[in-house]
């Protein structure tokens, strides 16, 4: 069964992506959704399974890879509590968006290519959630990788659409570079890639030293940290976070699966996998929680300023994922992993409901173009919401509440129970979670509600008016709007063009997920994250402390009932922002201008590293292809034996006058020069 959850994929994604001309674009769709919504039929009776604890963990070999030397390892496909969670979140997330792109792109072009795309991106990280070991890790995650280049870059005619592609490629390795030292360095410590095994020798090496970079430093410190890079790359953790707002630039359902479900979430997989080296590493686990609350802070002040309805939410994951790695850094990894859970299906629904939105306006991505769209459509409408109660964490302490309302509140109660370090977590947390209420709630505000304001968007006029393309796959595709700066927001007006709700395939993932959003943390938040129910669940597939799941639960009742205040007090900030008294952001603006255009321009990081790495790098290769290559390589080596060659041949020519006497003197020369050596020579 789990050879076939995992290969199905990549079968569909050849069959399409090789024989897109010969089957066609319907039947490249058909194969690769039939592969994906296969893939999710067949994980969930394994996740349920492990739910009602009956499920067994197991390792199922493929091929014998590598033998060499010390070097020695199959791939094998690993199936235990961990990979199954994973499991459902990739493939139900991934099939239901193949299932929307039947609408989002029915008028490309290139829609077996897509398909494919979607279709290797999700193998891969099947691969990924898979492994047995390191390296099979480490290609299922070089394989995301390579897939979401691919994918942001997909619209390839679009100048910033490459450019995302190549920032989020470059970026990542940096990443990777941390990722590779870690594993490399796994092997010179424990003589072995096999995660069981070096999981179970992690705790012998506590407190023990390796030589790096000429110190003596604690071992399993050394290992984590250089570990935690490339989970910091993969995952948009700050400083390593650029590439991902970035990545809107690619279609809508590619934003959906790699933040909701596939290669953000890798990094934190990874450290939860990887639990038990970090629990031997304190000071690495203290800088998981630093990064991941720094995070956190930093990408929900940025969304509170962005216009584009794309970038907030694609903040919104930057943010989120903050929250799961400073729980893994307090310790609690079944928290960590339960957000992810609950984040996959309000993430997902909510990058799909903002693509029906765009879909519904001309691919106008711009909040300020919008308004009073609950009326045209009301079932986007309706599932945006939903999604937005689930982030937000709307529920009551001991009766009930939406899914980031279990995940969000176990995160902080762990943070806060854990002491120290934790509840500077807490508190940052808490916070973050107030900025996330408001900008949420202002997207709501800004689309949905209000007077329409689309006769000022450019983009929507020259759509109706037939001057652009309404087709996604061309070159203004969620293009930059050169209105995008202003900070005031736009007149009404209707321009007699009225939105219209998106097709059945586009509708029926929102309403799925919004079901997701809604039910899967009342339903699953026993086994992720209360003491008793979560050890028997996770079954050893993480270290999962029960002491401190005891103490979460166990927090003062201001504890429980903080995130519910500041959720409502972003929901009324909104609310009395964008639809009470709407000239407040504007004056908001006016009163803190620096600080508003330090978050808009999202800390100025894209600059800083401009100047820091970017030109600095441009100024090298232009100076060793200038200097290096055409000075001094091509000048003595090809251009020169070139330039010898032809100075040579312009030599000879000038020797070769035609005149019979001319050639019969130089013969003469050459007979008396013969001569006159054989004299010296033999005489």
């Amino acid at each position: 069964m789990i050879q076939a959850i995992v290969f199905l994929p990549l079968l569909a994604a050849l069959v399409a992506g090789l024989g897109q001309r010969a089957i066609g674009p319907f039947a490249s769709k058909l194969v690769t959704t039939g592969a994906l919504f296969t893939s999710c039929a067949l994980s969930w009776p394994i996740f349920l399974s492990f739910v009602m604890g009956t499920g067994e963990a197991g390792v199922t070999p493929v091929l014998h890879w590598v033998s060499s030397g010390a070097l020695q390892f199959n791939w094998e496909l690993r199936v235990d509590t961990l990979t199954a969670v994973m499991l459902v979140v990739i493939t139900t997330v991934s099939a239901l968006v193949h299932l929307y792109s039947w609408g989002y792109m029915e008028e490309d072009p290139d829609q077996p290519r897509f398909f494919a795309y979607l279709s290797l991106f999700t193998f891969a990280m099947l691969m990924l959630v898979t492994a047995n070991n390191l390296v099979q890790m480490f290609f299922g995650w070089e394989g995301v990788g390579l897939a979401s280049y691919l994918l942001i870059g997909f619209w390839y005619k679009k100048p910033s659409a490459n450019a995302a592609a190549i920032k989020a490629f470059v970026v990542n390795r940096v990443g990777d570079l941390g990722f590779m030292l870690g594993i490399f360095g796994t092997f010179l410590v424990f003589g072995t890639v096999s995660i069981p095994e070096i999981l179970a020798a992690a705790p012998g090496m506590a407190g023990s030293t390796i030589t790096f970079m000429g110190m003596r430093l604690d071992t399993m410190t050394i290992l984590c940290l250089l570990l935690f890079i490339g989970a910091m790359g993969k995952s948009a953790q700050l400083g390593l976070h650029t590439w991902l707002p970035d990545a809107m630039e690619g279609p809508t359902p590619v934003s959906a699966l790699i933040h909701a479900a596939t290669m953000v979430t890798a990094g934190v997989f990874m450290v939860c996998r990887l639990s038990p080296m970090f629990e031997t590493a304190p000071v690495a686990l203290g800088v998981v929680t630093f990064v991941g609350a720094a995070t956190c802070f930093f990408a929900a002040t940025v969304g509170t300023t962005q216009w584009d309805i794309k970038r907030v939410i694609a903040y919104s994951t930057c943010s989120q994922l903050g929250y799961m790695f400073f729980a893994a850094g307090v310790g609690a990894y079944g928290a960590a992993m339960f957000h992810l859970f609950t984040h996959a299906f309000f993430k997902a629904l909510l990058f799909l409901g903002a693509g029906s939105v765009i879909h519904s306006m001309h691919h106008e991505q711009d909040m300020r173009y919008y308004g009073g769209l609950r009326k045209h459509i009301p079932i986007t409408y309706w599932a945006m919401l939903m999604g937005t109660l689930a982030i937000t964490g709307v529920g009551i302490a001991g009766v009930a509440g939406f899914a980031g309302f279990y995940s969000k509140d176990g995160i902080l109660e762990a943070a806060f129970a854990s002491g120290g370090g934790g509840q500077v977590a807490f508190w940052v947390g808490i916070f973050a979670a107030l900025l996330t209420s408001f900008y949420s709630w202002r997207l709501v505000f800004l689309t949905f509600f209000g007077k329409p304001r689309w006769e000022q968007s450019e983009h929507i006029q020259h759509a109706v008016h037939g001057d652009h393309h309404d087709h996604p796959s061309d070159e203004d595709a969620g293009h930059d709007h050169a209105h995008a700066h202003h900070h005031e927001a736009p007149g009404d007006g209707t321009a007699g063009y009225h939105p219209h709700e998106s097709p059945l395939s586009m509708l029926i993932p929102l309403i799925v997920l919004s079901i997701g959003a809604v039910f899967a943390g009342i339903v699953f938040h026993h086994q992720f994250i209360y003491p008793e129910e979560g050890m028997a669940f996770w079954k050893g597939s993480l270290a999962f402390d029960e002491h401190l799941m005891h103490a979460a639960h166990e927090v003062p009742l201001w504890v429980k009932w903080m995130p519910f205040t500041v959720m409502a007090i972003g929901l009324f900030l909104a609310w009395n922002s964008y639809i009470r008294n709407t000239s407040l952001p504007a004056k908001f603006v006016a009163q803190f201008r620096l600080l508003h255009q330090f978050l808009y321009n999202k800390w100025y990081f894209d600059e800083l590293y401009t100047i820091l790495f970017v030109k600095p790098a441009f100024w090298i290769g232009r100076f060793f292809w200038k200097k290096g290559d055409e000075g001094t390589i091509d000048r003595f080596g090809p251009d020169g034996a070139a330039a010898l060659v032809a100075g040579g041949t312009r030599l000879a020519v000038r020797l070769q006058s035609g005149y019979v006497y001319g050639y019969a003197f130089v013969m003469l020369l050459g007979l008396v020069g013969l001569a006159s050596w054989a004299m010296v020579r033999f005489l």
